[in-house]
C-alpha cells in the first residue's frame, strides 16, 4: 500500500463468514479502497462500498459488496480520514448531527402541524365536500335519525297545531332570506330521552324536542333563533365536515404517533375536533342572528334562551346529555350570550 495514495486509518476487517476481526489499514487511491493487513489484502471499488449514516456516538462501519465489513472504534480518526479522502456527507446527515438543525426542524414540524390544524384540515374538509354529492348527506342523515329515534327519541306529544305554528314561524323567517342561501330542510318534532335539545342532521333534518319547546315556553322568537342556529349547521354542512375532519385528524395523528388505534392517537383527534366544533357553533350562532334579523326579531332574545336553560338545569343533567346544545365542544354560554347581546345592541 503506497503512502502517497492518501491518508491511512486503522480498522478491523470482518469477512462476513466468521466473527474473527482482522486488523487492517485503509487507504483510498483514486477510485479504489485499499485494505491491507497481516492476513488481508484487498482492493475494492469505492462506489461499491456502502457507508451508513454517521451517528454521534458509536463505532464507524462500512459494508462491502461481498458481505464483508469494516469497523473502526476510533470514530474521530475515521471521520477525519473520510474527510481527508474527499468524502462529503449529505445535508440531511449533517443536519442530524447538529442540535441547532434538530431544534429548528422540531419547531418547523410544530408550526406545520399547527398550520395544518388551523387551516389545512378545515380547507381540505371543505374541498372534499365540494366533490361529495348531497345524496351522501341525505343518506348519512337518514341513517343517523333512524338510530337516534330507536335509542333516544319517541314521537312528539306536542299538539299538531303547535308544531305547525312553530314550523310556520320559522318558514316565514327564512322566506325573508335570499333563496339560494337557505338549504333544503325539514323540521321534525320528537319527545326526547335526553332532555331539551335541537340538532341538525346531514341532508336537511332539523330535530326539535318537546322538552326544549317547553323549556322556553314555546317562545316563537327563541325557537326561530334555535332553528336558525341549526340551519347554520346545515348551510355550512358542519356534520359532514366533522366526519371529514375527524378522518383527516385521525390519519395525521396515526402517522405522527405511529399507531392508529391507541389512546395517544385518539386524544389529539378528540381535542382537535372539539376545537373545530366550537368554531362551527360560532358560525351557526352567526346564522341564527341572520335569521332572527330577517324575521324582525332581536338576536338578544337568545340570551333568554341560555338563561332559561341555565335556570332549569340541575347542573349534572347537561353533562350527561351528549347531544345537548351546551356540551364541552361548544363555546361557553357566557361567550355566546355576550355575542347575541352585542348583536342585539348592534341592530
Amino acid at each position: 500500500m503506497g503512502e502517497s495514495a492518501g491518508p491511512l486509518v486503522a480498522a478491523d476487517y470482518f469477512d462476513g463468514r466468521s466473527a474473527r476481526a482482522h486488523p487492517v489499514r485503509l487507504q483510498a487511491a483514486g477510485d479504489r479502497l485499499l485494505i491491507d493487513g497481516p492476513t488481508v489484502s484487498r482492493s475494492v471499488a469505492l462506489h461499491e462500498v456502502r457507508w451508513p449514516e454517521r451517528t454521534r456516538h458509536g463505532p464507524r462501519v462500512a459494508h462491502l459488496a461481498d458481505g464483508a465489513s469494516l469497523h473502526c472504534s476510533d470514530s474521530a480518526a475515521w471521520d477525519a480520514w473520510r474527510h481527508a479522502v474527499g468524502s462529503r456527507e449529505s445535508l440531511v446527515v449533517r443536519a442530524q448531527q447538529s442540535w441547532r438543525w434538530t431544534l429548528a426542524s422540531m419547531v418547523l414540524i410544530v408550526l406545520l402541524l399547527a398550520a395544518g390544524y388551523l387551516w389545512g384540515v378545515p380547507w381540505a374538509a371543505r374541498a372534499a365536500l365540494t366533490m361529495l354529492p348531497t345524496e351522501v348527506d341525505e343518506s348519512v342523515g337518514e341513517t343517523a335519525l333512524a338510530a337516534i329515534d330507536e335509542r333516544l327519541m319517541r314521537p312528539s306529544e306536542l299538539p299538531l297545531a303547535q308544531q305547525q305554528r312553530i314550523a310556520g314561524a320559522f318558514a316565514r323567517a327564512v322566506a325573508a332570506l335570499p333563496a339560494h342561501e337557505v338549504p333544503v330542510h325539514r323540521i321534525v318534532f320528537r319527545k326526547s330521552r335526553i332532555g331539551p335539545n335541537a340538532f341538525a342532521l346531514p341532508g336537511g333534518t332539523l330535530v326539535l324536542t318537546d322538552e326544549l319547546v317547553k323549556r322556553v315556553s314555546a317562545d316563537e322568537a327563541i325557537l326561530v333563533g334555535v332553528l336558525g342556529h341549526e340551519l347554520g349547521h346545515l348551510r355550512h354542512r358542519h356534520g359532514m365536515r366533522a366526519l371529514a375532519q375527524v378522518a383527516a385528524l385521525g390519519t395525521v395523528a396515526g402517522l405522527v404517533v405511529g399507531d392508529f388505534s391507541s389512546l395517544l392517537a385518539s386524544v389529539p383527534v378528540w381535542l382537535g375536533q372539539a376545537g373545530y366544533s366550537r368554531d362551527a357553533e360560532r358560525e351557526a350562532d352567526a346564522e341564527a342572528v341572520r335569521v332572527l334579523r330577517a324575521a324582525g326579531f332581536s338576536p338578544a332574545v337568545m340570551v333568554a334562551f341560555f338563561e332559561a336553560m341555565a335556570r332549569h338545569d340541575d347542573g349534572g343533567a347537561r353533562e350527561r346529555s351528549g347531544l345537548e346544545i351546551a356540551i364541552a365542544s361548544h363555546p361557553a354560554d357566557a361567550e355566546r350570550m355576550r355575542f347575541f347581546r352585542d348583536a342585539g345592541a348592534a341592530r
